[in-house]
Order: C-alpha cells, then sequence, then structure tokens
C-alpha cells in the first residue's frame, strides 16, 4: 500500500510539474510586481503566479506543521495523564485486595 502511495505521489508531482511547465510557456508575458513599498523588476506572468502558489503552499505547510506541533504535544501530557491515572486506579484495586484479605 505505501508503495503504491508512493508511485502515485510521484505520478501526480511529475504531472504538476509538467502542468506548471505549459503554464510557464503559455505566460511569457513580462509584468512588474507593485507591492506597496517597493516595485519589483518586469518578470514572467508565469514566474509571479507560480511563486505565490509556491509561498502560498509554504504557508500552508508552516501552519499545518504548528498545528501538528501543537496537536502531538497536547497528545503526548494526555498520554502522560493516562498512564498516571492507571497506575493509580490499579494501586487503588490492589490496596482494595489487600484490605478485603
Amino acid at each position: 500500500m505505501n508503495f503504491l502511495r508512493g508511485v502515485t505521489g510521484i505520478i501526480v508531482a511529475f504531472a504538476m510539474a509538467g502542468l506548471g511547465v505549459l503554464f510557464a510557456l503559455q505566460n511569457d508575458v513580462a509584468v512588474p510586481l507593485d507591492l506597496l513599498v517597493y516595485r519589483f523588476a518586469p518578470r514572467s506572468l508565469a514566474l509571479w503566479v507560480l511563486a505565490a502558489f509556491a509561498l502560498g503552499g509554504l504557508c500552508g505547510v508552516l501552519v499545518a506543521s504548528a498545528v501538528s506541533l501543537r496537536l502531538r504535544t497536547r497528545m503526548r501530557l494526555l498520554n502522560r495523564q493516562l498512564t498516571r491515572a492507571q497506575s493509580e486506579a490499579d494501586r487503588l484495586r490492589h490496596r482494595g485486595r489487600v484490605a478485603r484479605d
């Protein structure tokens, strides 16, 4: 199953790269990018669009990583609490058996 997932991922990556190349070839008009305080030199429209797409993807990965890290930390804390609660429950059960004997 992991092999199939890997092959599918590679095929999707190549397809996206191919579409990116076709997009770049079709959109070769030079366009300046004007941010409020800085004006970039004219570059290919495809370059600006693909750079924005990549930057958005990178931002999404960073946010997802932060959320994932937070959830893993929370899960680790809850697992520690569960282990403590289980050991205390076992200790109390054992104490109850000893008291009855």
